[in-house]
């Protein structure tokens, strides 16, 4: 009989890997099981709807370092699968990549149906079939081989299983997954966006700053780039990276802390020093009708207020006292945070299998012979831009390779 491969998760590192080991060997059979009604559903929403495949850092010592957990793992799967050969595979596929101005990575087409088509064209091209609304609940060792039982006790017969669930939100999700020795790493969210106590800077919901820099106060962890101001508080790309680096530390002060950004990204001493220059060059202007820190005219107005500047003052008649508090705002206002709300589009769990049990050369599981794992379920979380999608793809191939080489 034919060996059976069963790929539980039917995101981007479970097709991935499916779909590179019946390229390689075709006389296995393939089933991926997916709990959800639709498969692919992170590669749909994903860059809002383009599909943010990877990211254009073809150097790997570089790539790692957009990852806050999992970077010596990492440099040993990028060796074997990295963004170049991402971008080569999607092209043997007739699926071209643009890169755009930060590094992102899209299809040509702008849209993640490329993607996903291509996933199922070559899903039904070598007849790997698809089971959804299916949830793998135990796994038992049975011989050589693996029994796994989904909710309904229906019983499933593999050989080799490669485990790429996604990143799991509760501790009981991974009992099943101590059954075979494993053990887990409480997971915690990654990638979110943060929540303003009653701030009414919230009334400028829309307005984005190209380049801030923002600091968690008391802590190390700082992030600089653009912001988005919501109606809840602020989002953008500096935040979620923020959220990201500082994951377990957020947790831990249950999304209550204070934060301070620098609305020009520029050190305040700096900004004294050519105070002065500014001053003189728009002495005769009012204050209100043009900032000379291009930033939305509405934060500046916003800035004014908070530092109660009345708006008809002219440049040359502004205070001394009225002048510190302007410098202030712009390099060091403080805002009280209070929550975090997902990210959908790119929530990603801190947290999972320890990679310590997991063999980055073939992604099998150093406690469960020919069982694999890939993707977010594993201690691995990447910032956005298409690094956790790449994760996805360097651990499907990898497991593909190692697999197809035990079937033979």
């Amino acid at each position: 009989m034919s060996k059976q491969l069963i790929v539980i998760g039917g995101g981007a590192s479970g097709f991935f890997c499916a779909i590179n080991v019946a390229m390689q060997n075709q006389s296995l059979q393939i089933t991926i099981i997916e709990k959800q009604k639709n498969v692919l559903q992170k590669v749909k929403v994903s860059g809002g709807g383009r599909c943010n495949v990877t990211h254009a850092c073809f150097q790997n010592s570089k790539l790692v370092t957009f990852y806050p957990r999992g970077k010596n793992f990492l440099k040993k799967t990028f060796s074997l699968f990295s963004t170049k050969d991402t971008v080569q595979w999607f092209a043997n596929q007739g699926v071209q990549l643009h890169t755009e101005a930060d590094g992102r990575m899209f299809p040509t087409s702008n849209h993640s149906d490329s993607i996903i088509q291509c996933f199922l064209n070559l899903t039904s091209q070598y007849r790997i079939a698809l089971k959804t609304n299916t949830e793998i609940i135990s796994i038992e060792k049975n011989g050589f081989s693996y029994i796994l039982k989904d909710k309904n006790g229906y019983p499933y017969t593999a050989d080799f299983v490669m485990i790429a669930t996604g990143g799991y939100h509760k501790d009981s999700q991974y009992q099943w997954l101590q059954k075979l020795g494993h053990t887990f790493i409480h997971p915690v969210p990654s990638l979110f966006t943060f929540n303003l106590a009653h701030s009414s800077i919230n009334t400028l919901m829309g307005v984005s700053v190209e380049n801030i820099l923002v600091k968690i106060a008391g802590t190390k962890f700082s992030e600089q780039g653009p912001l988005l101001i919501t109606h809840w508080g602020f989002s953008g790309p500096a935040i979620l990276r923020l959220s990201a680096w500082a994951a377990r530390t957020l947790h831990e002060m249950n999304y209550h802390f204070s934060i301070q950004i620098n609305w020009i990204n520029q050190e305040e001493h700096q900004v004294r020093l050519h105070w002065n220059t500014i001053r003189e060059k728009q002495a005769g202007l009012l204050i209100s009708n043009k900032n000379p820190f291009q930033i939305p005219q509405r934060l500046w107005h916003f800035i004014l207020t908070e530092a109660n500047i009345d708006f008809n003052t002219k440049w040359s008649e502004l205070t001394s006292k009225a002048q510190n508090k302007l410098i202030h705002r712009l390099t060091a206002q403080a805002f009280e945070v209070k929550g975090k709300t997902t990210f959908k589009e790119e929530f990603v769990t801190c947290g999972g299998i320890p990679l310590n049990e997991v063999d980055p050369q073939t992604m099998q599981s150093k406690l469960a012979k020919n069982i694999y794992f890939g993707g977010e379920i594993l201690d691995v979380d990447g910032i956005t831009g298409g690094f956790n999608f790449q994760h996805a793809w360097s651990c499907g191939m990898i497991a593909s390779r190692s697999i197809v080489n035990h079937s033979i």
